[in-house]
């Protein structure tokens, strides 16, 4: 099986500021190698091999049987790593197809955006179809999971008078949401205490969505595994997280404190928003790790190829020098070709008969043609495929790649005290 690449090669980084960085790395990689357990707070990075989780899962999803639509009822980290590997192997257009099931996913108190979602759960119910909740919420108290679970259990509940099989709730164990499943006898799966939001996907959080929509669980978990045993390599050559983390630190160092994720394939854009939440939790911190003030983060921003080149790429070219770009690649798994339309020729030449996933490796390789001559630094991770395996791998890179840049910025990556804030001050005014 094609492995994932990373190309450094336009990083515009230094044989001596990455060994400088890897020096200053050798700590945060020994723990990553050497994780062990889920009391600490590299817990993550034992979810691949979590055969415990995996079988849990697998025991919920058999129990409930077929359902025509699922709804992930969740935020940030509770769907955002779902969303991503689904949109990414099954498309963004799948709810067209007429699949089964058909995935919805309410993650906003937009109260037009939550009746449009009842409105089609209430379609579904009213025809005799399964309609499957999965509500996520890590501490399970978060205010708009909770809010839209409750306007979602009341039209279940409308239409089903064994409306309890037909939700899953997953959430830390002794939360104050896995009690009320307890109570209501509701399916539970747990998240492990130390297993954070964005770095869940793995957990029951993610996998069990995925599960439900057919996908190849095991494969997910293959690819994390094996990329997991590259990202704690004690070389630097193999390690390509360490790698990553070290080139973003030494650009952030500079002055560059934009991080854009530019993703050549439409399906990947929620890997972005993923990746988006993923760095600016993980570093965007007002105190080091030994509490010292300073006001630490990078800003991740999302772009989609061939579309933000009309729209962003003029400011990434003749902007200021203060981004750095990551490109993302993989092959069209479609063969689509334009005809030879000679009435057409005048208007764009030497594109006729020619396939379009060539037309998109020409834009990409005269963008990378300019960001280097106009030495705009990036680097490119190529995916052999967008399969299960390979997004197993792409997520586990990038989280293991946060860890050392947490590593490297003297900040925690797994606390998140600055939501909290938010959080607190909601409930006050709701208090009222």
């Amino acid at each position: 099986m094609a492995k994932l690449a990373f190309d450094t090669r336009n990083s515009l980084v230094s044989k001596a500021q990455m060994d400088a960085g890897w020096k200053k790395l050798q700590k945060q990689v020994q723990a990553v190698r050497n994780h062990r357990n889920l009391k600490d707070e590299h817990a993550s990075l034992l979810m691949p091999d979590d055969t415990t989780t995996a079988e849990a899962v697998r025991r919920v999803a058999k129990d409930i049987g077929p359902v025509q639509l699922l709804i992930v009822v969740g935020i940030g980290g509770s769907n955002l790593g779902t969303w991503a590997v689904q949109e990414a192997i099954l498309g963004k257009l799948y709810n067209t197809t007429d699949p089964t099931p058909k995935i919805l996913y309410c993650d906003t108190v937009d109260a037009d955006s939550v009746s449009s979602i009842q409105e089609n759960m209430e379609a579904h119910l009213k025809q005799g179809n399964n309609v499957l909740l999965s509500v996520v919420s890590k501490s399970g108290s978060t205010t708009e999971t909770i809010a839209n679970f409750e306007v979602l259990l009341q039209t279940l509940q409308k239409y089903r008078k064994d409306y309890k099989k037909w939700v899953v709730v997953t959430t830390d164990h002794g939360s104050n949401l896995w009690n009320l499943a307890m109570d209501e006898d509701f399916h539970k799966l747990a998240i492990p205490a130390l297993v954070g939001g964005r770095y869940s996907v793995f957990s029951a959080c993610g996998i069990f969505p995925l599960a439900m929509l057919g996908l190849d669980i095991a494969q997910l978990r293959n690819g994390a595994a094996d990329m997991r045993k590259q990202c704690s390599s004690t070389s630097l050559k193999e390690n390509i997280a360490a790698q990553s983390a070290i080139i973003q630190y030494t650009h952030y160092r500079k002055g560059m404190n934009v991080s854009n994720l530019f993703l050549f394939s439409n399906d990947l854009e929620m890997v972005g928003k993923w990746y988006r939440q993923l760095m600016g939790e993980s570093i965007g911190k007002d105190h080091t790790r030994s509490g010292k003030k300073s006001l630490t983060g990078i800003t991740p921003t999302v772009s989609v190829g061939s579309t933000d080149l009309h729209s962003m790429v003029q400011l990434y070219l003749g902007g200021p020098h203060d981004k750095f770009t990551t490109f993302v690649t993989v092959p069209t798994k479609n063969k689509l070709k334009l005809p030879n339309c000679k009435a057409c020729d005048g208007l764009v030449k030497n594109i006729q008969s020619k396939s379009m996933g060539s037309i998109m490796d020409a834009i990409l390789k005269g963008v990378k043609t300019s960001f280097a001559k106009q030495q705009r630094p990036f680097c490119e991770v190529k995916l052999p495929a967008k399969d299960e395996y390979n997004l197993g791998a792409l997520l586990q890179f990038k989280m293991i790649e946060m860890m050392y840049l947490g590593a490297l910025l003297n900040v925690n990556p797994f606390n998140q005290e600055n939501v909290e804030a938010y959080k607190k001050e909601t409930r006050k005014i709701l208090s009222r």
